[in-house]
């Protein structure tokens, strides 16, 4: 693949990392927004290459890993339901809830599948009629355009049962509440590539206006990370901040506009809670007046309710960047893939997992 070559060159990566070091003013600390970013960043052995004194923090760019405790309990009160075929993606199902995760619900007998996109769960719907089919829905503005999409889709042919448990949530808000942190010091933003296909560069245009650092949208392969580490870098040294986009191969300032309007067709902004940040208005989704007989907690009459994380449990802290997993002191000992205490031990894109199979 000749592209993936130019973008993995290791001449050029050499390159990169000597402008890296030629404008680095150490110390610098950056952080790649993103849970794809901070795997590709193990998974290339980058963290090892770059000079001291510019030191990357992993931020809250993991759907999985920042849906709170007592959603995943939302989930699994809703699949202990008779008759309630409960689909999700992957990632989630071993993610503990309160005292138990949808995996082990599984074992026991419940119905949870594992799917591999929206549509697969509406085709469960339509497969078994007699039964409530519920999407358990995560994940950022990457994803919810195709839920739309299905939610439009069921809508269309009339499905009464199939629902949706929305835990969808967008980044610039929570970019704005980490950023205002005190006890986060950052100067740079790697931003999400995926995330900024959907919605542009325009709604990061805040973070230098409010907070004075600047913001780059980079790309998954280690020429697209460099890059963005160098642009930020230069504006450091530059002393101005701005948002650029180094991922201009797939990113438009202004976005996918049809994947835009599907979520505004379909969603409604909403406060979400976050795990790490907590309370966040506008930065969930929330299905429309039209479409709300297709959420799932109205239509189960289940209602969540805020609890504490599993007790030592620091994932929180990871992922506001204000900790990192090896400092942990579950991390690698009572936590692990296998065992996991966290989600961002369980999640392919989390980063106590990153930092667990690629950074010991």
């Amino acid at each position: 693949m000749p592209m993936y070559r130019e973008f993995r060159d290791p001449a050029m990566v050499k390159r990169l990392l000597s402008r890296i070091e030629a404008v680095l003013e150490p110390p610098v600390t950056l952080m790649e927004v993103c849970g794809t970013h901070t795997v590709a960043v193990f998974r290339y052995g980058l963290r090892r290459l770059l000079p001291e004194g510019l030191e990357l923090l992993s931020g809250p760019g993991c759907p999985v890993c920042v849906t709170p405790d007592f959603i995943i309990d939302a989930a699994l009160e809703i699949a202990r339901q008779p008759g309630v075929v409960l689909a999700t993606f992957g990632d989630m199902l071993r993610v503990p809830g309160s005292d138990q995760s949808l995996e082990e619900l599984k074992a026991g007998g419940a119905q949870v599948k594992v799917i591999y996109s929206p549509l697969e769960a509406l085709a469960l719907a339509e497969e078994y009629p007699q039964r409530q089919v519920v999407f358990f829905a995560v994940g950022f503005e990457t994803t919810v355009p195709m839920i739309a999409a299905t939610v439009l889709k069921a809508k269309e042919k009339g499905l009464t049962n199939f629902s949706l448990l929305c835990a969808h949530k967008t980044i610039p808000g929570a970019l704005r509440s980490l950023l205002s942190s005190p006890d986060v010091n950052i100067d740079g933003l790697l931003c999400p590539g995926h995330v900024s296909a959907v919605i542009g560069t325009r709604p990061y245009e805040f973070i230098p206006r409010e907070f004075g650092i600047g913001a780059v949208v980079t790309g998954f392969e280690p020429v697209d990370l460099l890059q963005g580490i160098y642009l930020l870098l230069q504006q450091h040294r530059e002393k101005a901040p701005r948002v650029e986009n180094q991922y201009r191969r797939w990113v438009p300032a202004a976005g996918n506009p049809e994947a835009l309007k599907l979520i505004r067709a379909v969603f409604a902004p909403c406060g979400s809670h976050w795990r790490g940040l907590g309370y966040l208005e506008g930065t969930g989704l929330e299905l429309k007046e039209e479409y709300q007989a297709f959420d799932a907690l109205r239509r189960f009459q289940v209602f969540p309710t805020v609890k504490p994380a599993r007790k030592g449990c620091r994932c929180g802290d990871v992922l506001r960047g204000a900790m990192a997993p090896p400092d942990c002191p579950l991390f690698a000992t009572t936590c692990s893939p296998e065992r996991p205490v966290g989600p961002c031990m369980v999640s392919v894109e989390g980063t106590c997992r990153a930092y667990y199979t690629y950074g010991r």
